[in-house]
């Protein structure tokens, strides 16, 4: 019934703008604010007792889960003590430019590994569609390369794939998207999806 009433609410005063609601939207907004706060808590308490856990019991790769405690726990001092909870922070400054830079920066490279084997996949052309969509990789690919007044015709061509095709992709994507959250805001204020309550 709160969530049924509370989206009910937020939907009728977009529609129907009235001062009076807008002190309500502004107060909703804030009580988001507070329990995202507390949700993010219980996401501490969690990383603590699922990594604590592992390193009790010994389980498979238990040394990291020492690593990512370790972390938590030198970055939530770092933020808490008088003086060095700021950005410039000699301590903060090492933590993220030697230790997290790194690790996305790997992150990202294994992503642009495994990227490019899919795209080696997808790109052999054994159909009609598979070799349009070879075709199209190309020109997008090559469309910086200098060659001379060829560029400017696979830039044209280029620039009409991503204006036309790919737009129309991408436009037919986000009216799926928003089709789907719409059904699923319907579907949870009705009560016939109560997997947040943690029910089927």
């Amino acid at each position: 019934m709160i969530v049924f009433l509370v989206s009910l609410f937020m939907v009728v005063q977009y529609y129907v703008p009235l001062d009076s609601w807008a002190w309500m939207y502004q107060y909703l907004i804030d009580w988001t604010i507070i329990i995202g706060v507390f949700a993010l808590l219980l996401g501490i308490w969690s990383l603590w007792r699922v990594n604590f856990n592992k390193i009790k019991q010994r389980a498979e790769n238990w040394e990291y889960a020492v690593i990512t405690l370790a972390g938590l726990l030198i970055m939530m001092i770092v933020g808490f003590v008088p003086g060095w909870g700021n950005l410039n922070n000699y301590v903060y400054e090492h933590f993220f430019y030697y230790i997290l830079v790194p690790i996305q920066a790997t992150m990202f490279s294994l992503l642009a590994f495994f990227i490019s084997s899919a795209a080696f996949r997808a790109f052999r052309a054994r159909s009609l569609l598979a070799t349009l969509l070879l075709f199209a990789g190309l020109v997008i690919m090559i469309r910086f390369v200098p060659m001379g007044q060829v560029s400017s015709y696979i830039s044209d061509l280029s620039g009409w794939i991503l204006r036309v095709p790919n737009l129309a992709a991408k436009r037919a994507i986000i009216i799926g998207i928003g089709l789907g959250a719409i059904a699923t805001a319907f579907k949870i204020m009705f009560g016939i999806e109560r997997a947040y309550l943690g029910r089927d």
